[in-house]
């Protein structure tokens, strides 16, 4: 399994941007997929996550302004970020909880797998 982000780049303070990550395998289901970041030095920290059932749950920093997303038949997460700061400047990882995959006859549990990290860098 594995989970590969992107949607990244340099964009203005204000504006918007868009991250996507999809994830691969024979995958059955996956229990919660969610964005991190973390800057340079710092420990990395929750922005979104949902659930295979629709609950969302947002950072303080990104409530208002960030929405998370999922299509379940893609197997991917998208997070819209919107009203953008320069303190949101970092890169973004993308994690999933509690994933299902089948092959053949056998069933695999894969507890976390997180993707590569994607950059955002917002200008002043």
């Amino acid at each position: 399994v594995q989970l590969q982000a992107s949607g990244g780049g340099l964009v203005q303070a204000g504006g918007s941007l868009t991250l996507s990550c999809a994830a691969s395998g024979n995958i059955f289901s996956i229990n919660v997929m969610a964005w991190y970041r973390q800057a340079p030095g710092k420990e990395r920290g929750l922005v979104a996550r949902i659930t295979n059932d629709g609950r969302i749950d947002y950072s303080y920093s990104a409530r208002g302004r960030f929405t998370i997303s999922r299509d379940n038949a893609k197997n991917t997460v998208y997070l819209q970020m919107s009203s953008l700061k320069p303190e949101d400047t970092t890169f973004y990882y993308c994690n999933a909880l509690g994933i299902t995959v089948y092959s053949g006859n056998l069933r695999y549990e894969y507890p976390e797998v997180w993707g590569q990290g994607t950059l955002v860098t917002v200008s002043s």
